[in-house]
């Protein structure tokens, strides 16, 4: 456990009732005893989980999935996030350690990454994983730890926003985290694989392609993770000559581990990082810059004007413009059957 930038030399009873259970490898207790501790001593947490309880919703239902639009303004600074590489250089980064915030408290992940509560939460439990070395966000270099990470905190759903996909500091890796079953995506996913897959392989692990008419993506699921991996290092190659000039293929992935059934990796391919409605002006206007929450199904608007104003033909819209085209997912299809 890390406190800004020191180790504990004198701990608490709280303190170390955490470490306790950091110890014991008891990391989903861990996260919640983290964020019970937190939200005591951390007004800018406190401040967000209250918030929480004011954020408007509405649900859309397409064909056998559903789509939720929140209105949450404390979400403002990540939906205008600058990405520039030429912007980001004099900024000073919000995720190394030495610049976290006095009151703030991280889990030390086995010396790779600090497991934070993220101030500006879209649920309850929401987490950042953030990486212990100043690296860019990439996927090569963390996929690995994607896995090992979703295994030991059971209770989670992990959650990958490529440099270009979202990600709100892509000069430093990291993942974000929210309980299981928080997205729309994963309580319908049974039934968009039977109703929109298209199964790929089935030798080493489950994999589907799936294309419900807003979002396209590939799913794969085994109980070893080293199949994953490797299935998951084909789709990045593949994927490279389709998504060209840019830092990295661009791409959201939402995993989880289940003790029985093993891995759920879902990978979304993205055609461009924010849609046109993003930077047009005056009424055309609509503040959402999609990322793997929204695309898992829950659209962040900090904006109530773009909250109003969203409906199903809009989000259609959106989805359609960040979203890869039929012709490259087709071409991705047919190179993993072979």
């Amino acid at each position: 456990m890390k406190k800004n930038r020191n180790n504990f030399n004198s701990r608490s009873a709280a303190e170390n009732e955490l470490q306790k259970l950091i110890d014991e490898n008891k990391y989903n207790e861990a996260v919640s005893l983290l964020y019970k501790q937190q939200a005591e001593s951390w007004p800018l947490l406190k401040e967000g989980l209250l918030s929480l309880e004011s954020v408007q919703i509405k649900k859309f239902f397409f064909d056998g999935y559903e789509i939720h639009v929140q209105h949450n303004p404390r979400r403002i600074n990540s939906t205008t996030a600058i990405v520039s590489k030429e912007r980001l250089k004099n900024i000073k980064c919000i995720l190394c350690v030495e610049n976290l915030p006095g009151s703030e408290v991280a889990i030390n992940y086995k010396d790779k990454y600090n497991i934070l509560c993220n101030p500006y939460p879209i649920f309850l439990e929401h987490l950042t994983i953030s990486r212990k070395e100043h690296i860019p966000q990439r996927i090569t270099n963390s996929f690995k730890y994607l896995l090992q990470i979703s295994n030991d905190f059971s209770d989670f759903a992990l959650i990958y926003n490529g440099p270009e996909a979202g990600a709100s500091v892509p000069v430093h890796q990291h993942f974000q985290a929210c309980k299981k079953y928080s997205l729309p995506v994963e309580n319908d996913f049974e039934g968009l694989k039977n109703e929109y897959g298209e199964r790929l392989q089935n030798k080493n692990a489950s994999v589907f392609a799936i294309d419900d008419g807003l979002r396209k993506f590939i799913s794969i699921e085994s109980d070893s993770s080293q199949h994953i991996e490797n299935i998951f290092n084909k789709i990045y190659e593949i994927y490279s000559h389709i998504s060209v000039n840019h830092l990295e293929p661009m791409m959201n992935v939402l995993c989880s581990y289940d003790r029985e059934t093993g891995w759920r990796v879902l990978i979304f391919f993205r055609g461009k990082h924010r849609p046109e409605a993003y930077f047009k002006e005056g009424e055309a206007n609509i503040l959402v810059s999609p990322a793997t929450i929204d695309i898992g199904g829950v659209l962040i608007t900090p904006l109530e004007k773009d909250f109003k104003k969203l409906n199903k033909k809009k989000i259609s819209q959106i989805f359609r413009e960040v979203i890869i085209g039929k012709e490259e997912f087709e071409y991705l299809k047919s190179i993993l059957k072979e």
